[in-house]
Parts: C-alpha cells; structure tokens; sequence
C-alpha cells in the first residue's frame, strides 16, 4: 500500500479488460439526467478524465464508468461529499452540485435499516471514520455491527482512504483516542458520532450527527449487529464545558454548537450516572493514523481489496454485484474511481475478486472497495454545466440517498 505498513497478504486473479466506449441508452432517473444523456468518455475539467468500457468477467459482462484524477495538477482536489451532517443522506448528485464538484462517485457502506430493531429509527449514517476539508467527522463502529458484505481477513472498520495534506492519497487505518475528564478522573471515550458503540463505552456525539435519534447507538452487542438494545443506558449534555442536563434514554434533536452530548451504555452508563448539573467536563478526541503521519485532508471508509499491486487473501470470488471502488496509482498521485453500471444488461457485476484485478489492470497499486448495490453512482459535470449528470445506471433505477461520497474538485 502507497506508504502503509503492509498488513496484508497477497493473492492473484485474471480478468480481461475489453474496451467499447459507447454510452448506453438512457433510462429516467430522479433528481439528475439519464445516463447516456451527457456527452460521452473524454477529459471533463483540468486533471479530470472520464471513460466507460466494458468489462469480460466470469458471470457475463459488466460496464464500467471509470474517473481518472491527477493529483499533480494543483487545480485538482478530493475530497468529502456529505450532505452536511454525519446522520443524513441525500442522492451524489445533490451533494456533488451543492459542494460544487465536478465529478464523484459513493462512498462508505453505512447504517440502512433497523429491521432487527423495531421502533428505532435508522440513522442514515455511515460505518468508518469520516474527515472533511480537515476537520474530523465522526469514528469507526465495531467490526459486528457495520452494514455490507464480510471483511477480507485482517480489515476493519476503521480502514480508510484518503488524502493528506502533502495531496497524495493512501490507504490507512484511524483509530479514535479520546477522553472525558472531570474533577473526579478521567474515563475513555470509545465513540465519535457513530450509529453504534461498544457494549460498556461512553460515546461523544457533537452537532456535526445532526438531529437524527441517538438510540441505535445503544443497540446490538460488538459481535451482534441484531443483538437487542441495551436496557441499561444513559445520556448527559455537556455545554461550554459543564453539565446541562441528564437522561435515562438517548435523546433526538440538532445538538447546539459548543455542546456535546455523551451517551454510555452498561458499565459507560454507570459512569455517567454519577455526572451532575453544572459539574465540569472536558471531551477530547482525535482520530489517529496507523501509518501515515500525514494529516489528513479527507477520509472516509470501507475496506482494502489491493495491497501493493496484489489482491488481498481470501477476497470473495463468488458473489458477483454492482460495486464502485478507488484506487491509488503514481506514489498516491493519481486516483481511480469506479463504479460499474446497474442497467439490466450489465446487473451481475463483479466479485470483489474481479474488481482487484480491474483496479490492477488500470493501473492502481491499492484499491479500496466502496459501497456497491443500489449505492453505485458515478458523477461528472459536462463542461459548461452547472451541475452534475449521472453517468452510470444505478441499479435501483433511480440515485439511491447515501451518507457521503469522494467528491473531486478542479478549478479552471
């Protein structure tokens, strides 16, 4: 990986790449223009090229819708689209044109449903960590309770790709260190605006979650997303620095600025249960790097598929799927982002076997899987447009909402 500490083992696989570089007939989608309604592959913005192929893989043919990006360029960036609060989602396209980008692909897999929890409110929220323009967002969830297909072997949550701010994107891991100091002693912190916290922590939520119900937070065990919601848990909002206010239950609404508002559950609850009104309380936290000693400019998760030029050990080989991937090529100078077609003809997609070996054959060291599914949206705006297109057919035939994206930006 493009300065990582090699954590992976390496396997191969064959895939031919067939290129045919014609759009495919358009089909409606809701809040942006139909695929093979924009002009077709070719360079989109300084440092931005866009190309489509085809692709001869094992269940039948796949398409796919490719963005290249030149880190070298100084009028190119990347960095995070989101709709403006970790526990919202909104359609790419939206979030691409609001953010002014000029292209983006879908990001980290995130918190879908709450089938298995009746009566709690999904958040929307996505699994890994999450920076934007710098500022850190949000921590990973326990490995048991993140949405998407399994972990390769020796991947977590808390793997991400990003880009720091020597502008060279990378593979890495970040961990959250934090703290919670009163008068009394110190306690850790173990979450950072995430959906989910581990069984017996205390987790920080600030007004960057938004105004999405902080229960599910409570909810399953480190093992067991389904595991049923803890009974014994316990909120306190902190305000410029003292206590506010205290609950038996997570509560719901936008989290005021200056404010952080702490929930524990079991041996985490217990602890907060001894906080008072107007007591002094400091939260600390940071994200840290397993490799990089790079800050970063942006990160968001999902999991490694490419390590060093070679397929992970034990990718699976079998379920075929629409997926959108990233890759780092040129010593993190240059990105590539997939992001295959969900049209009816093209559905079976690839393995996540197949989509190392693509990122491989255009050229990426390290390749990161994104979320896939309905989720699989590629962007890019048409010189002279004011705002994004959808260049691929999502699956559901419409843009499904998502927590966040790679958004890439260039200046003329």
């Amino acid at each position: 990986m493009t300065r990582r500490r090699k954590r992976f083992g390496a396997g191969r696989a064959a895939l031919t790449l067939l290129t045919a570089l014609s759009a495919l007939a358009g089909t409606a989608l809701v809040g942006a223009a139909p695929a093979g309604a924009v002009p077709g592959p070719g360079t989109i913005a300084p440092g931005v090229r866009y190309e489509e192929f085809d692709i001869a893989a094992a269940r039948g043919p796949a398409h796919a819708h490719v963005l290249t990006v030149d880190l070298r360029d100084p009028r190119v960036r990347l960095d995070l689209l989101y709709p403006g609060a970790v526990a919202a989602r909104a359609a790419i396209s939206q979030q691409a044109t609001a953010q002014g980008a000029v292209a983006g692909v879908n990001g980290d897999f995130f918190n879908i449903s709450e089938t298995q929890h009746p009566g709690v409110e999904a958040t929307g929220a996505s699994v890994g960590p999450a920076i934007a323009r710098g500022r850190t967002l949000k921590a990973a969830v326990p490995d048991g309770q993140r949405f998407g297909p399994a972990l390769p072997p020796g991947t977590s949550t808390q793997d991400v790709f990003g880009v720091g701010l020597d502008r060279r994107a990378r593979l890495d891991g970040l961990s959250l260190a934090g703290s919670v100091r009163t008068p009394e002693g110190r306690l850790p912190l173990r979450g950072l605006n995430q959906y989910a916290l581990p069984v017996d922590s205390i987790g920080a939520f600030t007004p960057e979650w938004g105004s999405v119900s902080r229960v599910r937070a409570t909810c399953g065990t480190d093992t067991d997303r389904a595991a049923p919601c803890s009974t014994d848990t316990f909120e306190v909002t902190v305000s410029h620095g003292r206590v506010v206010s205290t609950a038996d239950r997570p509560g719901s609404g936008p989290i005021a600025p200056g404010t952080t508002v702490l929930v524990g559950r079991e041996a985490g609850a217990q602890q907060l249960r001894k906080f008072y009104a107007g007591e002094p309380v400091r939260v600390r936290h940071r994200l840290v790097a397993s490799g990089a000693r790079i800050p970063y400019r942006f990160a968001l998760g999902g999991y490694p598929v490419l390590d060093d030029g070679q397929p992970l050990p034990g990718l699976d080989n079998r379920t075929s799927a629409v997926r959108t991937a990233v890759g780092i090529a040129d010593g993190g100078r240059r990105v590539v982002l997939l992001a295959l077609d969900g049209a009816a003809a093209y559905r079976t997609g690839l393995t996540i076997a197949e989509v190392a070996s693509v990122m491989r054959e255009l050229g990426s060291v390290d390749a990161f899987s994104l979320d896939g599914g309905g989720s699989s949206t590629l962007v890019a705006r048409a010189p002279g447009d004011a705002a994004v297109s959808v260049r691929n057919h999502p699956s559901d035939g419409r843009e499904r909402p998502v927590p966040n994206g790679i958004g890439v930006f260039s200046t003329p």
